[in-house]
């Protein structure tokens, strides 16, 4: 059973620590000359650096209010977990502490296909998504996984 709790603990951070890399690294695109992230859209030209910040859309507004949440609820639902794995009734479930990671990493598929769908007009078209923009699709699958999991998962002595 410790291994088992082990490994649910380590999915969870697995899939917060994402969640944290995606939403602050500024590498959601890239190109030769630019790169663009939620908070500021970067460009070299004639040896300067030109950054814009983004809060020039209300869609990248979205897209950032959406990952902030996620990793707000990411954090709720370890708190609850640990709440819980200490006054959970035996045969209880983690009922609100998968619920809490689902919805956070529903946050994230939503904030990620918001970007997807609107970045185009945002930054040029010659550049190509970044590891952050990876990540924060990587952490999806994750948060949903380990929420399905709390679900579950039964309290034993």
């Amino acid at each position: 059973m410790l291994i088992l709790l082990l490994g649910i603990i380590f999915l969870h951070v697995a899939a917060l620590v994402l969640l944290f890399v995606s939403t602050i690294v500024s590498v959601w695109t890239t190109g030769e000359t630019s790169t663009s992230d939620l908070w500021i859209n970067c460009s070299t030209a004639n040896g300067f650096q030109h950054c814009d910040p983004a809060s020039t859309g209300e869609w990248i507004q979205a897209v950032q209010a959406l990952m902030i949440l996620s990793i707000i609820f990411s954090c709720i639902s370890l708190f609850l977990f640990f709440c819980q794995l200490f006054t959970l009734q035996k045969g209880g479930r983690f009922f609100l502490t998968g619920t809490f990671q689902i919805i956070a990493g529903l946050f994230v598929m939503s904030g990620a296909i918001i970007y997807t769908v609107m970045s185009p007009g945002w930054v040029p078209e010659t550049n190509a998504f970044g590891y952050s923009y990876i990540l924060a699709w990587v952490a999806f699958p994750l948060a949903l996984i380990s929420g399905l999991i709390y679900v579950i998962l039964r309290k034993r002595e």
